[in-house]
């Protein structure tokens, strides 16, 4: 049985609705089934409607997404709702837009009580359009979980959160198994993506090239960017991070990407071109562990490196590693990224309950 504010002793029970409208795509499959570990029902990812539902602490959470999640199209039943939006373009700000003035409108008639917004921010970290429906600049919205290092962060209201994986292209939740920790591997590297022009993609790729080193490691560039995959790329990507020491993850838009994520759910060590891209995302000079600012916090076992022009000596000594060397190593990188979820999925709760519960004395 689901109960709003139901009391025992001096202790509230919250019933958290989270919604995500199947345009928001992959950050809210991210907080439910990589984060908070949850299923949903039905499996069928074409299908229209799709929930879940978890009781944790003081909160009870029910997430609901799918293409028949309408604003003003059906009931919302807790008192409490988060509502997962995108905002990396100007047609989803639009859509998202339209999420907040629904849930204004439930808030002035009493049909609920508080509200927090997890956003897939715009890459270069422009989320101007969001700041008049928060509670601090007089609006509604008491808590927002914001990706990429956007400046306002600030750790009481306004939250950094992961990009995560590529669950709109169904990457999957991986779970570790003996072979993927102790296995040789066969390549020293990967990089599967896009090369676009005059970027530091087309640098790397010349690297590599030098001196026979893609020879040593998984290439495959194109040079359009595709939303979807086929499954033989998919696989051939899956693979790739299976059989590779390391994953070569170069900016392109922002430098956080999903291929960091991706490659630490396969235990392939991620290396970050540590460089900040263009727009009004955290000033390095100002924040000084920016960019991946939240990663580099919660120490993130990943090789940062500000130039390409270091990978070929990278690549050297890790010929040098012994089979015992990586499998610790990996073994060290799988249980960060294991901690590193359950860090956030605690943080997000501790947050809600703080800020929907303020009267709770435990």
């Amino acid at each position: 049985m689901l109960c709003r504010n139901c009391k025992v002793g001096k202790m509230h029970s919250a019933y958290v609705q989270i919604l995500r409208h199947i345009f928001t795509i992959y950050v809210g499959l991210y907080l439910w089934q990589h984060i908070f570990e949850g299923v949903l029902e039905p499996a069928d990812v074409s299908a229209q409607w799709r929930e879940g539902s978890q009781s944790t602490g003081k909160m009870h959470f029910s997430f609901i997404t799918g293409p028949a999640v309408v604003p003003g199209y059906f009931s919302v039943e807790a008192e409490h709702v988060v509502l997962v939006l995108n905002g990396r373009e100007e047609a989803k700000v639009a859509q998202a837009a339209r999420w907040l003035l629904f849930a204004q409108t439930l808030l002035e008639s009493r049909r609920i009580r508080h509200v927090a917004v997890v956003l897939l921010g715009s890459e270069r970290c422009r989320n101007d359009w969001i700041r008049p429906f928060l509670s601090r600049n007089g609006g509604f919205v008491r808590l927002l979980f914001v990706t990429y290092d956007y400046p306002l962060a600030n750790e009481e209201d306004i939250f950094q959160w992961p990009l995560g994986v590529a669950t709109y292209r169904n990457f999957p939740v991986v779970e570790p198994n003996w072979a993927m920790l102790h296995n040789p591997r066969s390549y020293l590297c990967n990089f599967l993506g896009t090369i676009y022009k005059n970027s530091s993609r087309e640098t790397l790729l010349e690297i590599l090239k030098q001196d026979g080193l893609d020879k040593l490691c998984w290439i495959a560039a194109r040079e359009q960017w595709q939303p979807q995959e086929t499954n033989e790329s998919f696989r051939n990507y899956q693979d790739a991070l299976l059989q590779s020491d390391l994953t070569l993850c170069p900016v392109g838009i922002n430098t956080e990407c999903y291929r960091i994520y991706e490659a630490c759910s396969y235990g392939s060590v991620p290396v970050v071109e540590d460089v900040m891209t263009p727009g009004d995302c955290g000033n390095s000079s100002v924040h000084h562990s920016a960019p991946l600012q939240l990663l580099k916090t919660m120490g993130a076992p990943f090789i940062f490196i500000k130039d390409w022009k270091e990978l070929p000596s990278l690549l050297e000594e890790e010929k040098k590693k012994s089979l015992q060397e990586k499998i610790e190593r990996r073994r060290k990188l799988i249980e960060w990224y294991r901690n590193f979820k359950a860090w956030m999925r605690q943080k997000f709760i501790h947050t809600l309950e703080k800020s929907f519960l303020p009267d709770d004395k435990g």
